[in-house]
């Protein structure tokens, strides 16, 4: 079952997602704040585990397709957190926008999506983002869905090696009492 926003489908992985997610990914400036996925099977391995996370948990990083014209526009979705940390278990809301619909607010209309499945199919307690501190506009992202960050839980990648620029990580926090009152993001 899709889930849908004003302009946005999130929907399951297709065969057809593969090339433009996998041209989205190999784009510098979209992966910036975020672990290479190169080459092209690094790609299909991680749609591959979002299908697989669907298949275990009924949800995942979904494909996200455009309302208007069946544009694939980027993953946004949904995750269990895979690794100890001192904020898990916990489930992420995430998101990664081909440069090409780069703002125009969907992000925030995605991921405000996602959040509000999260809480209202799911029933989470909480919803939990994270990215490197000098990642302004995913930090942006996250205070327009009204995500506070937990200074005192920012913390070390363990799934990123020691001296790497992406390791050190800021954590925010949505509870599902602040997240309820999610709709869509002002200032998309």
């Amino acid at each position: 079952m899709p889930i849908q926003s004003e302009r946005l489908i999130l929907r399951r992985w297709e065969d057809a997602d593969r090339q433009p997610f996998a041209e989205m990914s190999s784009d510098p400036r979209v992966m910036e704040y975020l672990s290479p996925l190169t080459p092209r099977s690094a790609c299909d391995a991680w749609i591959d585990r979002q299908l697989a996370h669907l298949a275990a948990h009924g949800f995942c990083f979904w494909a996200v397709e455009s309302k208007g014209d069946g544009a694939f526009v980027g993953a946004v979705g949904l995750l269990r957190v895979s690794y100890d940390a001192p904020f898990t278990p916990a489930v992420e809301v995430g998101w990664r926008i081909a440069r090409t619909f780069w703002g125009l607010g969907y992000a925030p209309e995605a991921a405000a999506a996602a959040i509000r499945f999260g809480f209202d199919a799911l029933q989470l307690p909480e919803i939990v983002a994270f990215t490197v501190p000098g990642s302004r506009k995913s930090r942006r992202v996250m205070a327009k869905l009204r995500m506070l960050h937990d200074a005192s839980g920012d913390f070390d990648h363990p799934r990123i090696p020691e001296g790497y620029p992406l390791r050190h990580q800021v954590l925010y926090r949505l509870t599902r009492d602040r997240g309820l009152s999610v709709a869509a993001p002002s200032g998309a």
